[in-house]
């Protein structure tokens, strides 16, 4: 299986691939003018969700991604979130085009079930439906759950989610004997074949690139220097062709977009500031004990300081919000040209999708929507990087 990709626009980029995808991220933990944890678990400050996550405040964040020209909203999964399922399903009706990226942990529901709520998602929605496969790199967290196996099992048991889940999608009948999952005569009741799910999936281990190669639609990985995506991309491309297959690639990053880089540079410089010496600490401790191949090469890139000679770890690229933010922990601080500039050169690398979020997600929906994603598209068209 390939994955699902759009077809070439006439008049698109320079190099002859698809139109690259914005997606947006909806912050359903809270929002604020401060970054904090997604799916942490521990506490918040104030000023990381001074807007409560009700129905009010996340409908205006859809629709300013949607009027924003964002194809998709990232609606993530976690002890400190609310059911996406549910707030998804929710916002179809505040929207009218705009997708949803669903994230769900693979393992705690049978596929079959999953199957079936994104089946009536897709069709009660228009089709407007991607499912971001989450397998989990915290330990304390899936034990909250009730998940007790340990890493590399994990992703086995993701290996068969997923494999069941696009089975059951593409309108096919299951029987699957695996070390994780017996199914048998498994099928969708008139499943809606014509609208695609694409799988977005994420995980840095060797474990979970051998369940991107058999997989995944779109690897999703975090905002790392040019050099580290590279090596990364460059060693999934050849796992993926073993099993014929070619995998797209997503880039997860925080943005500080402003008229001048002086200005976006003085808000980083408000943030890390702001944060709380004693929040930092606690983060630092909590993420050492997870068992995420990511998380750790997220928490290299600062390591752990925030001293803000070593923050900015590539040209734009900022690690100070993964200083208390656990997963992607980078942002891209610039001028609105700038952060286009930097995007571009990732799209060089191969990204095809960027899933994107600013603080607060209200506002910078609207700013990186209507100033940097025209100036990236420009690019992008004339082949400059």
């Amino acid at each position: 299986m390939t994955a699902h990709t759009p077809a070439p626009t006439p008049g698109g980029p320079a190099d002859g691939r698809p139109e690259p995808l914005l997606h947006w991220f909806l912050p359903t933990g809270g929002d604020g003018r401060d970054p904090g944890g997604v799916t942490a678990v521990q506490g918040r400050t104030g000023t990381a969700v001074s807007r409560p996550a009700d129905i009010d405040y996340l409908a205006q964040v859809a629709k300013a991604a949607e009027q924003a020209g964002f194809t998709s909203l990232l609606t993530p999964v976690g002890l400190g979130c609310v059911d996406p399922w549910i707030l998804s399903a929710a916002l179809t009706q505040h929207t009218s085009t705009i997708g949803f990226l669903v994230a769900f942990r693979a393992g705690f529901t049978s596929p079959t079930l999953l199957a079936q709520q994104a089946d009536a998602f897709r069709r009660f929605a228009g089709g407007r439906l991607r499912l971001n496969v989450v397998t989990g790199g915290d330990p304390a967290e899936q034990r909250a759950y009730g998940d007790q196996l340990a890493h590399d099992d994990r992703y086995a048991r993701t290996d068969e989610v997923m494999a069941v889940l696009r089975e059951l999608l593409d309108g096919r009948t299951v029987d699957h004997h695996g070390r994780h999952l017996r199914l048998e005569n498994a099928a969708l009741v008139t499943p809606s074949v014509d609208h695609p799910v694409p799988l977005y999936f994420g995980g840095a281990s060797p474990a979970a690139e051998q369940v991107a190669a058999r997989r995944a639609d779109v690897q999703l990985l975090w905002g790392e220097p040019p050099s580290a995506l590279r090596e990364r991309i460059d060693r999934l491309r050849p796992l993926a062709a073993a099993h014929g297959r070619r995998l797209r690639y997503g880039l997860r990053l925080h943005v500080i977009a402003r008229d001048t880089s002086a200005a976006a540079w003085a808000e980083a410089d408000r943030i890390l500031a702001g944060l709380d010496p004693a929040a930092v600490a606690a983060s630092q401790r909590r993420f050492a004990t997870m068992d995420s191949t990511g998380q750790a090469r997220m928490t290299a890139l600062h390591g752990g300081q925030a001293d803000p000679a070593r923050l900015e770890v590539s040209p734009n690229l900022w690690a100070g919000i993964g200083l208390v933010r656990e997963g992607a922990g980078t942002a891209l601080v610039g001028s609105h040209r700038e952060v286009a500039e930097r995007l571009a050169e990732y799209r060089e690398l191969g990204i095809d999708e960027f899933v994107l979020s600013g603080y607060p997600h209200l506002e910078e929906a609207y700013r990186v929507g209507e100033q940097v994603a025209p100036l990236f598209r420009a690019l992008v068209r004339d082949g400059r990087p």
